[in-house]
This record gives C-alpha cells, sequence and structure tokens, in this order.
C-alpha cells in the first residue's frame, strides 16, 4: 500500500513540478529584456537566414507557450509575447524551435526516428488502454500483455523525444553566441530558460516509463497465479 502511495505521488507530483518550474523560470527571464533588443521572431528570422533556411515561415500561434516548429508546413510558431517581446526568455525559446528546423534540414536521426513514430505512438498509446483495461479487469493476462507492448511504443517515443530536445536546446545555445543574440553574462539566463523547458520532457518520460514497469509488474504476477 505504502509503494503504491509513493508511486502515485511520483506520477502526479514530477510533471507537475516540471511544470510549475517552467512557468516560473519563463515568467522571470521574460521580463529581462536581451541587450540585443530583437523580438523572438527577429531572433528566429537571424538564425533561419544563416543556416540557408529561407523558406522556413515565422509566424505568431495563440496560447501560453505554444511555440513549436512544424517540419510539414516548414512554420516556426511563436507564442505572442516570444513573437513581439524582447527577451532572454523568448530569445531561448525561439532559438530552440529555430534548432529543430536546422535538424530537420540536417536530417537528424533522432527526430527522423520521432517523426517515424509519431502515428504509431498516436495510434498505440490509445488503444493500448482498452487491452490493459480489460486485462486486468478479466484477470486475462494475454490482453495486458497486448496493451503494454502496444503502450512500449509511447513510451519508446518519450524516450526518443529527449535527445531531440537536448540537441535542439545546444543548437539554439550556439546559435544565440555566435550570432550575438546574447552576451556572456545572458547565457546562464538562457540555459535555465532550456533546462526548464526540457524538464517538462523528462518528467514525461520518467513516468511513462513508472508506468509501463508497473503494468509489467501486474503482468508477471497475474502469469504466477496462472
Amino acid at each position: 500500500m505504502v509503494s503504491y502511495l509513493i508511486y502515485f505521488a511520483i506520477i502526479l507530483l514530477l510533471p507537475l513540478y516540471a511544470q510549475m518550474k517552467v512557468k516560473r523560470t519563463y515568467k522571470k527571464y521574460s521580463k529581462v529584456r536581451s541587450t540585443s533588443g530583437m523580438t523572438g521572431a527577429q531572433v528566429a528570422r537571424t538564425i533561419l537566414d544563416a543556416n540557408g533556411l529561407n523558406d522556413v515561415q515565422v509566424v505568431e500561434s495563440r496560447g501560453f507557450l505554444s511555440d513549436h516548429y512544424n517540419p510539414m508546413t516548414k512554420i516556426v510558431a511563436l507564442s505572442s509575447h516570444n513573437f513581439h517581446e524582447a527577451s532572454v526568455a523568448g530569445s531561448a525559446i525561439a532559438a530552440h524551435e529555430v534548432g529543430h528546423a536546422i535538424q530537420h534540414k540536417e536530417s537528424y536521426s533522432f527526430l527522423s526516428l520521432r517523426h517515424k513514430l509519431v502515428p504509431v505512438a498516436n495510434i498505440s498509446s490509445n488503444a493500448s488502454w482498452i487491452f490493459i483495461i480489460i486485462g486486468m479487469l478479466a484477470s486475462f493476462s494475454n490482453l495486458l500483455l497486448i496493451g503494454i507492448v502496444l503502450l512500449a511504443a509511447g513510451v519508446v517515443f518519450q524516450i526518443v523525444t529527449l535527445p531531440v530536445e537536448f540537441n535542439a536546446s545546444n543548437r539554439a545555445m550556439n546559435q544565440m553566441v555566435s550570432h550575438g543574440i546574447i552576451r556572456n553574462e545572458e547565457e546562464p539566463h538562457a540555459k535555465k530558460v532550456l533546462n526548464a523547458a526540457a524538464l517538462t520532457y523528462v518528467a514525461a518520460a520518467a513516468v511513462a516509463v513508472l508506468e509501463l514497469l508497473r503494468l509489467v509488474l501486474i503482468y508477471t504476477g497475474m502469469t504466477r497465479n496462472d
């Protein structure tokens, strides 16, 4: 009983902590004006053009921290504040999303793998719980095993996402420094923003792995009792 309480505390509190961390860090450094005076849109455009990505558009998107790169449309979308304001946080996030565009251009292996896993992960993750719930309620270990295998595809997707995000952040820092977008004293601040954002992906992957392990243990217990 105690172990289950600890388990559920971890899977509930870890993502919550990650979200709070990224919001707190972003709020702090979105108020720190970058010395370059460049808006997030200008940062993105500067780095894109410097890397020969003139065909990639930079657009404004609605929603809080809705920033993303769409490889299908070749669009870097930045949330309103990051698009219009000149802040350390906005610069870091804009550069991070452009980092994904550079990955796309260079056919970065983990990004390519993640794109291939998207449809598989979407279908398998949704379908997995049907088999898992029925398997557990009916004590049918074979159905539970099918659900675990399907769920594992989603877990692999979460794990593959980690190097993609960390690599994009490393590219972001290198690009901001090399193009004079941030100065030496701003580098630690930009890194804090990027690290906080990365923590959300780490938390998601950790929760996914823990849930998979829990189900594997349940399956093992069921097969012993068969």
